[in-house]
């Protein structure tokens, strides 16, 4: 049988000599308020405490973001990030490199026209859609007209991979805007090689993924005819 304590005699710990103060409770520091009569008030109705509006807002809005954000991409452009602060680094001898990048307010690395284009090796579009991976065939993407052989990071661009969408064509456009399929939010081919429409973030974007394959990678560049 349930043991009741005899409240008139004795008064159970948590109750204060003053029945209209709040006393801690138990061990992880509640308190609740009592009646003269030392009965406890309802715990729920004096404890509970409203969630102010702002929170609930951003955490509403945090969301909604949350469930909006390619993750996928996210992590393809972090891990790009890190790849073009090591080089930067490397080429550098700067060990803070990689602060400026990681927060994204380096300043860009100016990469020059190859003023021999027309003395090294060209490829037109329709090699370049050869270039897939598929019967023993390289590995080829192209950004902005220059094309690079990833064969070497086959676990990365290889069929069924994260970055296989952008091998065999020039999608300039999709490294932009993190679209990698169907339409983009102005009506364009995501896989695409026109910057029409394009924002200046988006822009500067496709340069650092340009940055990540001059600098970053050991691939060999070639240029689309």
């Amino acid at each position: 049988d349930l043991i009741r304590p005899n409240t008139n005699s004795v008064r159970p710990a948590y109750f204060n000599s003053n029945p209209n103060k709040f006393q801690p409770l138990n061990s992880i520091g509640l308190a609740f308020p009592f009646d003269h009569n030392h009965s406890l008030i309802s715990i729920y109705s004096k404890t509970k405490m409203p969630v102010p509006i702002w929170l609930a807002i951003t955490i509403g809005a945090t969301g909604i973001a949350l469930a909006r954000v390619d993750y996928n991409m996210f992590f393809m452009r972090f891990f790009r990030d890190l790849s073009r602060s090591k080089a930067r680094a490397r080429l550098h001898n700067n060990k803070y490199a990689m602060i400026p990048v990681m927060l994204g307010i380096e300043k860009p690395i100016k990469i020059e026209d190859d003023i021999n284009a027309e003395i090294v090796m060209t490829i037109t579009r329709e090699q370049l859609e050869e270039m897939d991976g598929f019967d023993g065939a390289p590995l080829y993407l192209a950004i902005k007209g220059r094309v690079y052989d990833v064969s070497a990071g086959e676990k990365f661009y290889g069929d069924g991979k994260d970055y296989h969408e952008w091998v065999g064509k020039d999608a300039s456009r999709s490294f932009g805007t993190g679209c990698r399929g169907g339409i983009d939010r102005t009506g364009m081919e995501c896989l695409s090689s026109s910057l029409e429409g394009l924002t200046e973030k988006e822009l500067k974007e496709i340069d650092r993924w340009v940055e990540l394959y001059e600098v970053s990678i050991d691939s060999n560049e070639h240029d689309l005819i």
